[in-house]
């Protein structure tokens, strides 16, 4: 059956043939009844954008049975993913809030790494800084300050022992 009327017309006709059909598919793969509509309401505005494509009635009728299943299991995997999203964080340990005595013990190592940071000779505190705070590798390190790899390895290394001992002398807290 080739189309006869009017491009509303022809729609008019596909929609009250199919909907029945569309909607009782998609029900069944979504058991929701909005979502369903509102599926079956997607792929009939896609078959009206391309309507011109379908020579007749049957060809339409199959294509939207077609997409309307396919935009059902799509959103039912879209669904699951949600869903085990959701779960997953559910079940991920809560972040532990730090209690007041943790807090101001953290506060206090970090003054006393600050302080024994400024004790540091600086081409050690530089090459340190750069490594731990800057996040640069070592031969970034090397490029910026213009050194070679093996000597910022040295000074990270010596700077890190000088670090320790300083540490040391006093009572800090490693969280």
């Amino acid at each position: 059956m080739q189309w006869a009327h009017g491009r509303a017309d022809d729609f008019r006709s596909v929609y009250d043939s199919v909907y029945p059909v569309l909607i009782r598919i998609v029900y069944r793969v979504t058991n929701d009844m909005e979502v369903a509509e509102e599926l079956c309401q997607e792929a009939f505005i896609k078959f009206y954008e391309r309507m011109e494509v379908f020579p007749d009635h049957d060809q339409a009728k199959y294509w939207l049975i077609r997409v309307s299943k396919n935009l059902a299991l799509n959103f039912q995997k879209r669904k699951g993913r949600e869903r085990r999203a959701y779960e997953r964080v559910f079940r991920e340990p809560k972040k532990q809030e730090d209690s007041g005595e943790t807090a101001v013990l953290k506060k206090e190592s970090h003054e006393a790494v600050k302080a024994a940071l400024e004790t540091l000779p600086g081409k050690m505190k530089e090459v340190l800084v750069l490594k731990e705070y800057g996040d640069l590798n070592y031969k970034e390190i090397a490029t910026v300050l213009g050194i070679s790899e093996g000597n910022v390895k040295v000074r990270v290394f010596r700077a890190r022992e000088r670090l320790a001992e300083a540490l040391n002398r006093g009572d800090v807290y490693v969280p």
